[in-house]
């Protein structure tokens, strides 16, 4: 089997056009495809995607983000569980999504200004295998984590003769 990459990432999001406008807006996403309600059983919702079988996919949204891998955003029709929070980056399941920023203070003054909650930060890293990142968690209106980064040249793992990450800005 031949990996090229990572084609996209999925999410789902309770309201696709506030998370569709929140990318647009605060990242510069572009939409390249959108499918409305898709018309699937309950024996497809349970065996192809894994979800119960009385919920339906509203909308599938892809976004283009910059120069990286492209963000699904799923809309499923039904209430969520009220008990089955987000889970917390500390919890297996639980993620974030990273950007690539050319400043990550720049950044940041800009989301808060927008009215986006961001932690504290932007944290500049100074030793070890991170040394060279500034990054800053922050929050997408329906609570899921975010963060942006940015790195004033290769990290400190790479200079010491690791392989180089892949990068959005510089495309290797």
């Amino acid at each position: 089997m031949t990996v090229f990459g990572l084609q996209h990432i999925g999410l789902t999001v309770p309201d696709m056009a506030q998370a569709v406008r929140f990318f647009e807006t605060m990242f510069g996403a572009v939409v390249c495809l959108s499918t409305g309600r898709l018309d699937l059983t309950d024996a497809d919702m349970i065996r192809k995607l894994g979800v119960p079988g009385d919920r339906r996919i509203e909308d599938i949204t892809v976004l283009r983000v910059g120069n990286g891998t492209n963000l699904e955003l799923f809309q499923y029709s039904g209430e969520p569980d009220p008990d089955a929070p987000l889970k917390r980056n500390s919890e297996p399941g639980g993620f974030h999504l990273a950007f690539q920023v050319e400043d990550c203070l720049v950044a940041a003054d800009r989301l808060r200004a927008a009215g986006v909650e961001v932690l504290d930060g932007p944290n500049h890293v100074e030793a070890g295998p991170m040394a060279g990142l500034t990054w800053c968690y922050l929050k997408a209106p329906w609570g899921q984590f975010l963060e942006i980064v940015s790195m004033d040249g290769p990290l400190g793992a790479e200079r010491a003769g690791a392989p180089a990450q892949w990068s959005p800005k510089t495309g290797v």
